[in-house]
C-alpha cells in the first residue's frame, strides 16, 4: 500500500510539473511572438501641430496673479499603417517657464485608425492663478514687448492596437510652443467683441 501511494503522489508531482512547464512555454512563445510583432511592424509615435490659439483672456494683476482663457486646436496624426492607436487618458494645459497656469482639461477617450487625423479643441483656462514672482516679471516684460511665449502641453496614456493584439499602456508626453502676440490684435482673426484668434501652426515634440 505504501508503495502505491507513493507512485500516486509521484504520478501528481510530475503532472503539475508538465502543466506548470506548458504554461511557462505558452507564455514565453507569446511573449516571444508579440516582440517579433512589433520589431517588424516598428510603431511610429503620432505626430501632433498645435494648429491655433484663440485667446479670450490673459491678464497679470498683482500681486503675480495670472487670469487666463484659451481655446487650442491640437491636430494629431497616426503615421502607421498597420497600427492603431488608443488615447485612454489625455489632458492637456498650458505652461509658462516649467509652470503650468491653467487647469487641466481632459480629452475623451478615442481610438485614432491607420493613418487616421485627429483634431481636438479643449479650452483652457485659470482664474488668479499665483505666478512665481521671476514668472511674473519676465512675463510681465513679455507682455510689454507683445509676445508671450508659452508650451501647451498634452499628458496621458496610450495603446497600440495591432490586428486584434492590444498592448499595455504608455505613457505619451506632446509639448507644443506656442509664440502668441498679444500686442498685435490685428496678426489674428478677432471672435466675438474681444478675443482673438492667432493661426500658429507648430509642431510638436512627442515622447512616447
Amino acid at each position: 500500500m505504501s508503495k502505491d501511494c507513493g507512485n500516486h503522489g509521484g504520478g501528481k508531482e510530475a503532472a503539475v510539473r508538465r502543466i506548470c512547464a506548458a504554461v511557462i512555454a505558452f507564455i514565453i512563445v507569446a511573449l516571444v511572438t508579440i516582440f517579433l510583432v512589433w520589431v517588424i511592424l516598428r510603431p511610429t509615435k503620432p505626430r501632433f501641430v498645435l494648429q491655433d490659439a484663440t485667446v479670450f483672456a490673459f491678464n497679470l494683476s498683482q500681486p503675480n496673479l495670472l487670469t487666463t482663457n484659451f481655446q487650442v486646436t491640437l491636430a494629431s496624426r497616426n503615421p502607421n499603417s498597420k497600427i492603431g492607436i488608443y488615447y485612454d487618458r489625455l489632458h492637456v494645459y498650458a505652461t509658462y517657464r516649467n509652470q503650468q497656469i491653467t487647469l487641466r482639461t481632459a480629452i475623451p477617450p478615442t481610438y485614432q485608425g491607420h493613418k487616421e487625423d485627429n483634431i481636438w479643441s479643449p479650452f483652457v483656462y485659470g482664474t488668479a492663478v499665483p505666478i512665481a514672482p521671476y514668472n511674473s516679471v519676465a512675463l510681465g516684460e513679455e507682455q510689454g514687448r507683445g509676445f508671450v511665449g508659452l508650451i501647451i502641453r498634452a499628458d496621458g496614456r496610450v495603446r497600440w492596437k495591432v490586428g486584434t493584439l492590444i498592448t499595455g499602456k504608455y505613457h505619451i508626453h506632446v509639448r507644443c510652443p506656442a509664440y502668441i502676440n498679444l500686442g498685435n490684435k490685428a496678426g489674428g482673426v478677432v471672435v466675438g467683441d474681444s478675443a482673438v484668434k492667432y493661426t500658429l501652426v507648430t509642431k510638436c515634440s512627442v515622447n512616447v
